[in-house]
């Protein structure tokens, strides 16, 4: 199935890095979350950069933060569309 063009709202299952699991070097989450995208932006290079936030029923821990490049997650292998959407 391919992806949706991303939009702000759009609900999208992805593979989301908590900060517990970046802490212990993984590069992958351990499992599919449902998550919005709240911003699609374009780089100086032409390429769309995505931002998602998670979608669960716990309280967030700590603020959220950017990667040490100071992006957010991109559209890539582990962005799959929503079963049923």
């Amino acid at each position: 199935m391919p992806l949706p063009v991303p939009e702000p709202g759009l609900v999208v299952s992805y593979s989301y890095l908590w900060h517990s699991e970046d802490e212990q070097d993984q590069e992958e989450g351990l499992k599919d979350r449902p998550c919005a995208i709240i911003l699609v932006a374009e780089d100086a290079a032409g390429e769309t950069l995505v931002t998602v936030v998670p979608i669960t029923h716990s309280a967030p821990a700590r603020r959220c933060r950017r990667d040490p490049a100071g992006r957010k997650a991109a559209a890539g292998a582990s962005t799959k569309p929503v079963p049923g959407r």
